[in-house]
């Protein structure tokens, strides 16, 4: 009976330590479920966002007039592609508006007697324009692309840099 007791007890005493220890659990374990306190009190710094003005630097005439003119000649290229392989319309749209635009800018830097005569280009670009929005089916593709090709030629025989340095307002 004394062995017994001895038994039940050391069993008792077993059960008991489990139960604590599992009550208690390990740190890590309780700490990761336990909720943090909300940090309130910590202080804030308030951003200060200043504008900064940062200058472009300054290009000259002659290399503006090389990039713009770069920049056509890419559009047109890519305008005279879109043409050749009836692609999307809006594609020819923007390419021939992206053209149109640094014709401008060309325009811009030349002095009056060649501004008229890049206006007439500009213009014939502009109808150009008109003809391939007014075509949603493509039909007048192939002559709005000879159309395309021929300004191009002309514009690139008259308005490369070469031709036009002198003329640079």
């Amino acid at each position: 009976m004394i062995k017994y007791f001895f038994q039940r007890k050391a069993i008792m005493f077993t059960i008991v330590l489990w139960v604590v220890v599992n009550i208690a659990g390990c740190e890590a374990f309780v700490r990761k479920f336990t909720r943090k306190p909300k940090k309130e009190n910590m202080s804030r710094e308030e951003m200060v966002v200043a504008p900064q003005e940062y200058k472009a630097p300054v290009i000259p005439k002659e290399e503006q007039y090389r990039q713009y003119f770069l920049y056509w000649k890419s559009w047109h290229d890519e305008l005279i592609d879109s043409l050749s392989y009836n692609s999307n319309p809006k594609k020819q749209l923007g390419c021939i508006s992206e053209a149109i635009k640094n014709l401008q800018a060309l325009k811009d830097m030349l002095k009056e007697e060649k501004q008229k005569i890049l206006a007439g280009y500009i213009s014939q670009l502009e109808r150009l324009k008109k003809v391939i929005s007014n075509d949603a089916y493509g039909i007048h593709s192939v002559s709005s692309r000879f159309d395309a090709e021929r300004l191009r030629r002309d514009i690139l025989q008259k308005f490369s840099y070469n031709r036009i340095k002198n003329f640079l307002a």
